[in-house]
């Protein structure tokens, strides 16, 4: 016989996190699907009834957005323009009925390679917070995810909020998805994309990230170390000389190894060159 819970507070659900083996549910907008057409065979804990782990705040040094926060409220948030490819990504979430729905830490808990929200969190170096009943972890999130399917998150564990460093949130950022139709569609490949601009208009810093096209999304550092000190006119040219050798694209049905590399190469210099646009706009204003 299975086990429902829904807790009412953080407290009660990490006390019954240390009990046994639970399923977190949030959103269960990936959760329901995968059963297909076999009856819940374990345990949940709905975690519907915690306030608490809903919605966006500041704190001194980061943003800091809680783990049932869904896709519209991050869509709808006041937030700095380096977070345009997060809301960008936001609307790639399925369809307007989903993204009401899906949290941001079900996303990521998920560990799909394909999972629209990583890479945009990944340019804002997005930190995962746990909590268990003894302790609380932070991990950045390319730490937390280790691989398909795969996190460090431990049983007894909760993802409570993803903290976005405030050093992180300069310049303007832009994702860019190609999939094999405009909208509702699992993506070939995704890339997301933030700079930031020098007073003399050459690229200061710069951060990107590619997703599907490795088992979890992955940071592209020598690109990004390439183009500091340049302007953003030669970005797509480096963007084109670059081995992309952090990159270990798959062949599947929804496209070849070799193509998703070529693709990754093309949305990269395109979400580049509308993050650089964003960055422009900021620096004018």
């Amino acid at each position: 016989m299975t086990r429902y819970a829904k807790p009412k507070s953080l407290d009660e659900a990490l006390a019954l996190l240390s009990e046994g083996s639970w399923r977190v549910l949030a959103g269960a907008t990936d959760v329901y699907p995968a059963l297909g057409n076999r009856p819940l065979y374990f345990d949940v804990i709905d975690i519907n009834g915690i306030g608490a782990l809903r919605g966006i705040t500041e704190s001194d040094n980061h943003f800091v957005i809680g783990a049932r926060t869904s896709w519209t409220e991050i869509i709808q948030a006041p937030l700095p323009p380096a977070f345009d490819a997060l809301k960008q990504a936001a609307r790639e979430v399925g369809s307007v009925q989903i993204q009401n729905v899906a949290s941001i830490a079900g996303n990521i808990c998920n560990a799909s390679p394909a999972a629209d929200g990583v890479p945009a969190l990944m340019i804002l170096d997005a930190e995962v917070e746990l909590r268990s009943r003894h302790e609380m972890r932070i991990l950045p999130l390319g730490a937390f995810i280790i691989g398909n399917r795969r996190t460090k998150l431990r049983e007894d564990e909760l993802v409570t909020a993803l903290r976005i460093p405030k050093a992180s949130t300069g310049g303007g950022s832009a994702f860019v998805k190609l999939g094999a139709r405009r909208y509702l569609v699992i993506s070939i490949a995704m890339a997301a994309a933030r700079v930031v601009l020098g007073t003399d208009g050459r690229i200061a810093s710069a951060a990107i990230s590619v997703g599907s096209c490795s088992a979890v999304a992955r940071r592209l550092h020598a690109l990004e170390a390439a183009l500091v000190g340049h302007r953003p006119e030669v970005a797509e040219t480096a963007v084109q000389a670059a081995g992309l050798d952090e990159l270990s694209p798959i062949d599947d049905v929804r496209g070849s190894a070799g193509y998703r590399r070529s693709a990754a190469r093309e949305i990269v210099a395109r979400a580049l060159l509308l993050a650089t646009h964003g960055s422009q706009r900021r620096t004018a204003a």
